[in-house]
């Protein structure tokens, strides 16, 4: 059940982030770094760590300006599943659970918040700044609690998730109301 928890978290973690929880996740490591992680222990770590670094970076300060929000989403919304269920993988390492289901959980969940953004971003039209420096700490929180404190994470991980089914009965009540 830690496992399941842990997984949850730091897939949240990559539904809000792409390269600043693989970046972390990397750093927890130490010395191997990604060598545990699936599909990322094929790539050099230097390269590895250069990217995500420069990618994190990236994130961290174009998610401030609206420009930056647009084509962020863009590239989240297209990474964000791969991303989860790498994400799900490099956490879950010794689990009963079976692999595939582990990548489905992750990159769904991962998926499913990078859409609420997206529909809030488009609701809104631009996150607001208190908005996005929210996300950069809860991302953050979500892959160190996802290794230390696997319950709090999971939990904060499914809260997100009723935030998106609220949302989306919101966005729909919004929908109904502006047709009739």
């Amino acid at each position: 059940m830690i496992e399941i928890l842990a997984t949850l978290s730091a897939s949240a973690a990559a539904g809000m982030r792409i390269g600043i929880p693989l970046l972390i996740i990397g750093l927890l490591q130490g010395i191997n770094l990604w060598s545990h992680v699936p599909l990322l222990s094929r790539i050099s770590p230097s390269v590895l760590l250069g990217c995500l670094t420069i990618w994190s970076l990236v994130e961290l300060l174009a998610s401030k300006k609206l420009w930056g929000q647009r084509l962020l989403q863009i590239v989240q919304l297209l990474l964000s599943p791969l991303v989860g269920g790498i994400m799900g993988l490099a956490v879950a390492s010794a689990t009963a659970t079976p692999n595939w289901l582990i990548v489905l959980i992750g990159g769904l969940l991962a998926l499913v918040l990078q859409l609420v953004q997206v529909g809030w971003f488009y609701r809104l039209r631009g996150l607001p700044l208190w908005a996005v420096f929210l996300q950069d700490i809860l991302c953050i929180a979500l892959v160190l609690f996802a290794f230390d404190a696997p319950w709090q994470g999971g939990l904060i991980a499914l809260i997100l998730l009723w935030f998106a089914v609220r949302s989306a009965k919101q966005w729909y009540g919004w929908y109904r109301q502006a047709r009739d």
